[in-house]
C-alpha cells in the first residue's frame, strides 16, 4: 500500500494509530419546509440560550427552506429533541413571519427534521501527512459544520499532499 487517505470524521476518535482526542461532536438539529421564505437569513444568538442558532437557507428549485438550528459541543445524540424543534419554528416564523403568512408555526408544511454530528476537532481540521507503522497517511478530518464550504480547499490540499508522498516513488 502506497498512501491511505483517512476522511474518517468523528471516527478518528476511535481509529487505530490515530485515535485524536481533539475530535468531539457537535449536535445540528434542523428542520426542512416547504413553505418558502424567500430569503436567507440567520440571527447570531437566541434567548433559548449559547448551543441555539437561528437561520432560515431556502434551497434551491423549489426544495423548500431549511430552519436551523442548533451547536452543541459534546452531544453524541442522534435523536430528535421535539422540543428543540418548535424552538427552531418558532424562531425562524418570528425572524421571518412571512414563512407562514403571519399564521404561526402551525402553518409550516414540515418535510423532515434533520439530526446530525459535526466532526468538530480542537484545534481546527487536521490536514497533513504522517507515517503510520511505516505507511504514509494524509489525513482530511475534523472541519465542523463546515465541512461542505470547505470541501474543495481542504480535498486540494489532501491531494498535493498525496501526490508528495508518491513523487518520490514515481520517479524510480
Amino acid at each position: 500500500m502506497d498512501v491511505v487517505v483517512n476522511c474518517t470524521g468523528l471516527s478518528a476518535l476511535k481509529l487505530g494509530g490515530v485515535e485524536d482526542q481533539n475530535m468531539l461532536p457537535i449536535r445540528g438539529q434542523t428542520v426542512l419546509v416547504r413553505n418558502e421564505a424567500n430569503v436567507m437569513c440567520s440571527s447570531s444568538g437566541t434567548d433559548d440560550g449559547v448551543e441555539e442558532v437561528c437561520y432560515l437557507m431556502q434551497r434551491a428549485v423549489g426544495g423548500g427552506t431549511l430552519l436551523g438550528g442548533s451547536y452543541q459541543r459534546g452531544n453524541w445524540d442522534s435523536q430528535l429533541d421535539p422540543s428543540l424543534a418548535v424552538r427552531i419554528m418558532k424562531r425562524a416564523v418570528d425572524l421571518c413571519p412571512a414563512l407562514t403568512g403571519g399564521k404561526g408555526i402551525e402553518h409550516l408544511d414540515i418535510i423532515r427534521h434533520g439530526v446530525g454530528l459535526r466532526p468538530y476537532r480542537h484545534g481546527g481540521t487536521r490536514i497533513e501527512k504522517e507515517k503510520i507503522d511505516g505507511v504514509w497517511t494524509v489525513h482530511n478530518y475534523g472541519h465542523g459544520g463546515f465541512g461542505y464550504q470547505s470541501s474543495y480547499g481542504c480535498s486540494q490540499k489532501a491531494v498535493r499532499l498525496v501526490k508528495e508522498t508518491l513523487t518520490p516513488r514515481l520517479r524510480h
